[in-house]
């Protein structure tokens, strides 16, 4: 079942997008080769924490960290720990925040350092994937639309998109119905209205689509090792078009947050 939200729910998520954004800004500066995804992770725990929300993902289904950090050839679902980051990786940062009773969500993929012209591409093309999902968010539209749009776009540039993980609904659960498909065909599939929130996020991989679980129960690799992007928004489907409730463009500096 789709939950549709109040436009007070609504506000609660847009001050929980607030949260989350100040928080990927304050893992971006802190970005840097030697840094180990462990030390991200206790930074992101510390934003969270301190503005008044939870981590959402933190003991959800037993996940045993606040923010899932998956770099290079890593997908999703990456667990912190004491790997170094080094000059030239990418990092997949997501961060789920629990506000007021609703969480939001969202993942950058980050370059460490100086990164490849091959690697900038993959992050170039998975960035203007979701932005054109995004672009097809409004009442009426159909939920086959928004995975199309990626489909296009990642496929266009010469990537893949992973078909096996997708997006969700989001708000008063972590994950809520629909399932968001990174793929097409347009024009199937639920039709979008206002009050529906939705977890969008498109996971594109440099090689081949193929995916592969690891035995840690959480992480999942590009089955040919190639690196592998994932950019997510939250996004509100409105009356009146959409709006992106974790809109890096509208963050506040991380400096605003005080020290850690």
């Amino acid at each position: 079942m789709i939950y549709k939200k109040s436009s007070e729910e609504i506000a609660i998520m847009r001050r929980g997008g607030e949260i989350l954004v100040d928080t990927l800004n304050r893992l971006e500066e802190a970005l840097r080769p030697g840094i180990t995804t462990g030390e991200l992770d206790a930074i992101a725990e510390r934003s969270i924490v301190s503005q008044g929300a939870k981590p959402s993902f933190k003991g959800y289904r037993g996940f045993p960290a606040s923010i899932c950090t998956s770099p290079n050839h890593v997908i999703v679902h990456g667990i912190p720990g004491p790997l170094v980051l080094e000059d030239g990786d990418i990092v997949s940062l997501d961060v789920g925040v629990l506000y007021g009773g609703m969480h939001v969500d969202s993942a950058w993929t980050f370059p460490v350092g100086q990164v490849d012209p091959a690697k900038a591409a993959l992050l170039r093309a998975s960035e203007s994937a979701l932005e054109a999902a995004i672009a097809q968010c409004r009442p009426g539209a159909r939920l086959g639309d928004v995975g199309h749009a990626v489909e296009q776009v990642a496929e266009g540039a010469g990537f893949s998109v992973v078909r096996e993980y997708v997006g969700h609904g989001v708000g008063r659960s972590l994950h809520e119905d629909p399932q968001i498909p990174n793929y097409g065909p347009p024009g199937r599939r639920e039709v979008l209205g206002a009050g529906m929130t939705l977890a969008i996020e498109p996971m594109i991989n440099a090689g081949g689509a193929a995916t592969l679980a690891l035995d840690d129960g959480w992480t999942v690799v590009t089955a040919d090792g190639t690196p592998s992007a994932h950019f997510e928004h939250t996004v509100a489907i409105l009356t009146g078009g959409h709006e992106v409730l974790t809109s890096r463009a509208h963050a506040r500096p991380p400096a605003a947050l005080g020290a850690s």
